[in-house]
This record gives structure tokens, sequence and C-alpha cells, in this order.
């Protein structure tokens, strides 16, 4: 597997909103690193991946109950 990164459009609006995410995203086996920037107005969610996929990330987001938009 290569390694890319992905760019997802998301609803983490908070520190509160990312810390509910992040022992799953921590967790997640083929996540690298991942960071959310939610100073942006789109709340970008970037991630570094060796393996997983768009739809496994946005999977983890979803269960949580947010929201993922791959940006093209």
């Amino acid at each position: 597997m290569t390694n890319k990164d992905f760019q997802f459009k998301t609803n983490l609006s908070c520190g509160g909103c990312v810390s509910k995410v992040q022992s799953d995203l921590d967790n997640a086996e083929g996540i690298c690193h991942w960071n959310v920037d939610t100073n942006n107005q789109d709340k970008i969610l970037t991630v570094s991946s060796k393996g997983i996929s768009e739809d496994e990330i946005i999977a983890i987001l979803k269960s949580k109950g947010f929201a993922a938009e791959p940006i093209v």
C-alpha cells in the first residue's frame, strides 16, 4: 500500500468535537498522522494514510456523529 494524504471538509467545529474522534483516529490501523484545522471555516481534516481508505475515515467520523466530505 502506498502512503496517501486525504483532506475532508468536516463539522468538527471545536476542541471538544476533535476530542470525541481523537481516540478512534489515533487507534485506526492505516492512519499515520491526522490534524483538524478548526480555524478554517470548512474545518479541514487532513489524514496521512498508510492503507486506510477515504470511506473508512468517513465511517469513523460518522460513527461518532460527525460528517466528512472528501476534498478533491
